[in-house]
């Protein structure tokens, strides 16, 4: 391959390759060319891989190295790279190893002294926050949250203080429980939920979290999901905080209901109704 000039190395190279996260044209001139010409492409599902190749014409061998077989297949891509070939790893879209397999191969390539060369291309992340209207100069993306409801909401509470942009992955079914947790935890932030960005369906779906809680309340979100957050604004309402403030609030004003407190409190810090009433009445 042309770019092998004056290589040193006479091991091959390993590309890793971004591939469209729906939008088939959104592919780079530079990846098809290397998709053509390395000796193998590794791909997390082949079956995906083959729709793209024959769409572009491409024949190269396919392997498939996914999640459970990364730490096995890898090793025999390895040795076909010490080998002289060059191969391309590609997830079945975006950029491999985000969220995606690819990192075990990258990490073992590197450690035998192979050569890895990125090909930049598509990224759901990347794609869905410059399109956000959310603070984009600084970011922290953290993958998919914990699956189980009281690992997220350890989660969240460990990051409440987190004053970047925050961009999180979700499957559509866990999505609704993320936001609530969410709105308890971190408070009423502005929110963005992007789905199937580049697809037939593309949505942004944009408020404040109550807001976009009320606009898929009651519908079916589908398809892959990027939820954008803003960052903490420094202010940090802990517990004590609350209760502290319902106090002062109520020894103040004899006549002011408990609902009436609820209800100035929210307003004051943003934290959730319902975290306001469950630690008061507790």
């Amino acid at each position: 391959m042309k770019e092998k000039t004056g290589k040193k190395n006479p091991s091959g190279t390993l590309y890793l390759v971004a591939t469209p996260i729906g939008n088939l044209e959104d592919i780079t001139l530079r990846a098809l060319r290397i998709m053509k010409e390395v000796s193998l492409i590794a791909a997390e599902d082949t079956r995906h891989t083959a729709v793209l190749l024959k769409k572009y014409g491409i024949s190269t061998p396919l392997t498939s190295l996914y999640d459970q077989s990364e730490r096995k297949k890898s090793r025999l891509i390895i040795n076909r790279l010490l080998a002289g070939d060059d191969v391309a790893y590609v997830s079945d879209a975006g950029t491999p190893g985000i969220s995606d397999p690819g990192f075990l191969l990258v990490r073992e390539a590197v450690s035998v002294g192979i050569s890895v060369s990125p090909v930049p291309g598509p990224s759901a992340l990347l794609s869905s926050l410059c399109v956000s209207g959310i603070p984009m100069n600084t970011f922290v993306f953290v993958g998919f949250m914990p699956s189980r409801g009281s690992r997220r909401r350890t989660f969240l509470k460990e990051t409440a203080a987190e004053k970047r942009t925050v961009i999180v992955y979700e499957a559509p079914q866990r999505l609704l429980d993320l936001l609530k947790d969410m709105l308890e935890i971190w408070g009423d932030r502005q929110v963005v939920i992007s789905r199937e960005v580049t697809k037939i369906h593309e949505e942004f779906i944009r408020g404040s979290i109550k807001e976009v809680l009320a606009k898929i309340r009651g519908r079916t979100v589908r398809g892959e999901i990027t939820v954008i957050v803003a960052g903490s604004s420094g202010e940090i309402i802990c517990d004590e905080d609350i209760i502290s403030r319902a106090k002062e609030l109520l020894e103040k004003n004899e006549n002011l209901s408990l609902r009436d407190a609820v209800d100035k409190i929210v307003r004051e810090t943003g934290v959730s109704r319902s975290r306001v009433y469950r630690l008061l009445l507790s």
